[in-house]
């Protein structure tokens, strides 16, 4: 099955599209006039000039792309970003350089995946006591090391 989502490119850059027949998440390139340099610690906030209508349910999540990860130190900040289904405004992605080096972000250079997921609203119950469960409250490292 294939959801329709309706995409403004306001960008030089081609429409997003899946790598492979199986893959999860579309590339999302870069909207720079000029390149972008993102100095060692420094996060930066870059546009894609993509502008989308997800339909009611749905939610986009940016997420890191692997091999700047690895090779380069880059990243998502606040990975995944999640784009809700009203939102209208231009998609733009904040990256970190966690490396040594300087990088720098060319127009049109792949800079994170776009995941879209079908998401479930919920209503809280409050409650005195919760069911316990063979985890309980085991947090963080609870089965072993972190």
């Amino acid at each position: 099955m294939t959801l329709e989502v309706k995409l403004i490119n306001k960008s030089s850059n081609i429409v997003p599209s899946y790598a492979t027949e199986l893959s999860a998440g579309v590339d999302l390139r870069a909207s720079l006039q000029e390149d972008m340099l993102i100095k060692p610690l420094e996060r930066v906030l870059v546009p894609t000039g993509l502008f989308i209508e997800l339909p009611a349910g749905f939610e986009a999540q940016i997420r890191p792309r692997s091999g700047l990860a690895l090779k380069h130190g880059i990243t998502v900040l606040n990975s995944p970003g999640t784009i809700d289904a009203d939102y209208r405004g231009e998609i733009k992605v904040i990256l970190i350089n966690l490396s040594k080096d300087n990088f720098v972000i060319k127009n049109g250079e792949r800079i994170c995946q776009m995941v879209v997921a079908k998401h479930e609203k919920v209503t809280f119950s409050l409650v005195d006591q919760l069911v316990d469960s063979e985890r309980g409250a085991g947090g963080f490292g609870h089965t072993g090391k972190l």
